[in-house]
């Protein structure tokens, strides 16, 4: 058996058009241009880079980006004070602090400081809760994505056997509680589970995000199942040459899987898009407008 490849770059340029489309209506219709603040304090490259991409992302499906860059010496109350100008902004649908934050910001308080309708990455405790309690909500991008990227393999997840490994509060557990709200039956492990093999050996949907590369083995997986890697790790092998892998081992699951996604190219390229996702349903929510079609 090989599996079906869940091209994630595929299925992200879909969405991307469906909220643009979706976007230039809300704009046509109600005059709304979503709007979305990123805040970058200090100069990761990578974080310079990915908030680059995400600016761009916002022009090309007709929202409007709004840049802040701090410097790497600003104080708590100095971008505490940003989040209170950017919360009271109605030309503002979401506000999205870049992570990592300086060692001097506390980014719980940072986190719970942000309006929890202009809260795009979905970690405010109220979004939290609402999602636990199958309120709407806006929820973390990573777990939307994956959802969207399963809804390719199955029509329908009630009863489906799902075992979710870690529980971040980015990740594992939100997207667990996204799956029992589609009426999944969800089991949490992570790397402290005993017998971790048995468990991932009955489940039909297999979702991993524990920063291990490479930690599931292929014979670790029931035949047919579909697997959702959501690691990111970076590994250099005997020659010295780095590459990106997830947390399953590719090579192995791929002959046993029914449907899986590549690291890189499966749920990553989900991430922005459902930024975009989220900005838009922020807007449609603080207008009173109906929910978007994406």
């Amino acid at each position: 058996m090989t599996a079906r490849i869940i091209d994630g770059k595929t299925i992200a340029g879909d969405l991307r058009a469906a909220v643009a489309v979706e976007t230039r209506r809300v704009t046509a219709e109600y005059g709304l241009v979503p709007g979305l603040a990123v805040v970058l304090i200090g100069d990761n490259p990578a974080s310079k880079t990915y908030v680059t991409g995400k600016s761009r992302a916002l022009v090309e499906v007709g929202m409007q980006p709004f840049d802040f860059h701090l410097p790497a010496t600003a104080s708590e109350a100095d971008l505490l004070a940003l989040i209170a100008r950017l919360n009271a902004d109605p030309a503002v649908s979401g506000i999205l602090a870049q992570m990592p934050l300086p060692r001097q910001i506390d980014p719980v308080r940072i986190v719970t400081s942000i309006d929890p309708n202009k809260d795009v990455d979905g970690f405010h405790p109220l979004n939290a809760g609402r999602l636990m309690t199958g309120m709407p909500a806006l929820v973390p991008c990573t777990p939307i994505g994956c959802l969207k990227l399963i809804k390719t393999v199955y029509d329908s997840l009630v009863g489906l056997d799902t075992l979710m490994i870690g529980r971040s509060h980015i990740v594992g557990n939100p997207l667990s509680q996204v799956l029992l709200n589609e009426n999944a039956t969800v089991t949490v492990a992570h790397t402290h589970t005993r017998h971790l093999p048995d468990y991932c050996r009955r489940a039909e949907l297999l979702c991993v995000a524990i920063g291990c590369a490479e930690f599931i083995r292929g014979d670790w997986i029931k035949p047919g199942a579909t697997v959702i890697d959501i690691g990111i790790n970076r590994v250099t092998d005997a020659a010295g040459k780095a590459r990106i892998v997830g947390d399953v081992n590719f090579a192995e699951a791929v002959k046993v899987a029914g449907a899986i996604t590549p690291v890189p190219g499966g749920v990553g390229p989900m991430t922005i898009v459902c930024l975009l996702v989220n900005t838009l349903r922020a807007a449609c929510m603080q207008a009173g407008l109906p929910a978007p079609a994406v």
